[in-house]
């Protein structure tokens, strides 16, 4: 067991995510890290199908994290984001932008709440979701790629936040 101590409390936003096995791997790591809920909009498919049965390629990924992570979908990021502010989460957003800090320089007040937000694999936040942000934070590319695999990005903000 680890002597590292997260003590932020945490929920993140899934917003236009396509895969599912994206999906289901952000599952994993939000039951591995102590994320508290899911939301998850736009075209982020659910862990159920239509006929309210376990999807099995999302649940092949998040190995029954499916069942132990609370998620809801969400009809507009936009209204659950302000829900969130009212209820004084600090809206983080992953992505890469003139205005962003880096991940491993982002500062939050003790006892804060945090909401992390992911978007799509190709278009990533859009700058209206963008505006609504407290934070907006960035993984530094240093190869020839210009970002990551959103569910690899997820796991390290994550825990990037988490031990702020």
């Amino acid at each position: 067991m680890s002597d590292i101590h997260y003590n932020k409390q945490m929920i993140a936003i899934l917003h236009n995510i396509r895969s599912t096995h994206n999906v289901g791997s952000m599952f994993r790591t939000a039951d591995a890290a102590g994320v508290e809920k899911l939301y998850l909009s736009g075209v982020t498919p659910i862990p159920l199908d239509r006929f309210g049965k376990v999807r099995p390629d999302i649940a092949k990924v998040a190995l029954g994290a499916e069942s132990s992570v609370p998620w809801e979908h969400v009809s507009s990021t936009v209204r659950v984001i302000k829900k969130l502010k009212k209820e004084e989460y600090i809206v983080v957003s992953l992505e890469q932008a003139k205005n962003s800090t880096l991940f491993n320089k982002i500062k939050i007040p003790k006892n804060k709440k945090i909401a992390l937000m992911v978007g799509n694999e190709v278009m990533g936040l859009s700058k209206n979701i963008l505006k609504l942000s407290d934070i907006i934070m960035e993984i530094p590319m240093r190869g020839s790629k210009e970002s990551l695999n959103v569910s690899v990005a997820f796991g390290i903000a994550v825990y990037a936040l988490a031990s702020k």
